[in-house]
């Protein structure tokens, strides 16, 4: 994937500087776009979702089940799913996530019953013997199954969706600037870090206090620490009071297109942001374009904040 980095890239006080913004946001628009497919495209990819494709798609109450018991789940499998599927074991001590597993079995076509229920129940259905009966859903029994964090064993493949580049103080200038945005903001160490595999979260600060807070795990690349905390302050800006499931996707869009474009402003290398993508929307990467007002004035108005922080910094 080709490098975005535009570290000469600004725009002048002038009478046009609004213009220029939003000309030069939708051309990086479109080079997200196309660097969407290109991801799409790869071997590396494929690989990806092959390994996805092995992941079962768990119903909205089981779903709800895994997020009670392990919020920061991601890729949830059964004990011996792991082992044979993935060559992954659970550790020792891990408790299970518990889930309702449907029941198939031969069901009398009358009364829906497995045969042990049928004998003892008033059903009085004899056209055909129970060993001729269909299979179908007869109830549901708890199952265990584990996360991802839970298990060791061989790596499962991974998109490379981390910035690159010079952060110098973009760090500390997204940092100080989260009182204008509005937003209480926290690095937190690799040890605390209690968000699983995420690198970063965007929530309600308290039951008292409505502010947004962004709080990203800590690492030594600058560069995707940067691009982490301008993702979620695009969280912070866009989706804060915004509580719907069905639109999660479409606001990870959102959000890291509002990274990529503002990162590649600062000179990073945001290209992995395709990958990112690819990922959570993979199917139709033409709704960036679709939500390119929304995005672009998110990006302007971080642009705006950080210039200020900039120029207030001494030389």
């Amino acid at each position: 994937m080709t490098t975005t980095s535009d570290a000469s890239v600004s725009f002048d006080q002038t009478d046009t500087r609004s213009d220029e913004m939003n000309s030069t946001i939708e051309q990086w628009i479109d080079d997200l776009v196309a660097g969407v497919d290109d991801a799409q495209a790869s071997a590396e990819f494929q690989e990806w979702l092959d390994v996805q494709s092995r992941f079962h798609d768990y119903s909205y109450r089981n779903t709800l089940l895994i997020k009670q018991q392990c919020p920061e789940a991601t890729r949830v499998a059964g004990y011996r799913t792991w082992q044979e599927e993935f060559d992954r074991h659970v550790q020792e001590s891990e408790s299970a996530i518990w889930i309702w597993a449907p029941i198939i079995t031969k069901q009398c076509p009358e009364c829906e019953n497995s045969p042990s229920y049928h004998k003892d129940s008033d059903c009085e259905y004899d056209e055909t013997p129970p060993e001729e009966w269909s299979e179908g859903l007869v109830g549901f029994k708890p199952a265990p199954v584990f996360d991802v964090s839970q298990t060791e064993g061989e790596p499962l493949p991974d998109l490379d969706t981390e910035a690159t580049g010079d952060a110098g103080d973009l760090v500390s200038q997204l940092t100080a600037a989260a009182d204008e945005l509005g937003v209480t903001v926290r690095i937190v160490s690799e040890a605390e870090w209690t968000h699983g595999e995420a690198k970063g979260i965007c929530e309600q600060l308290s039951l008292i206090d409505m502010q947004p807070l962004v709080e990203v795990r800590d690492r030594e690349n600058e560069a995707d620490l940067a691009r982490t905390l301008i993702h979620e302050y695009a969280h912070a800006l866009l989706h804060f009071d915004v509580d719907d499931d069905t639109e999660r996707s479409k606001r990870e869009v959102e959000a890291e297109a509002v990274a990529y474009v503002v990162g590649r402003y600062c000179g990073l290398d945001t290209s992995g942001s395709a990958f990112y993508l690819a990922a959570w929307e993979s199917d139709d990467p033409e709704i960036v374009r679709e939500r390119l007002g929304r995005i672009s004035r998110t990006a302007e108005e971080l642009i705006d904040v950080l210039e200020s922080e900039s120029s207030s910094q001494p030389s």
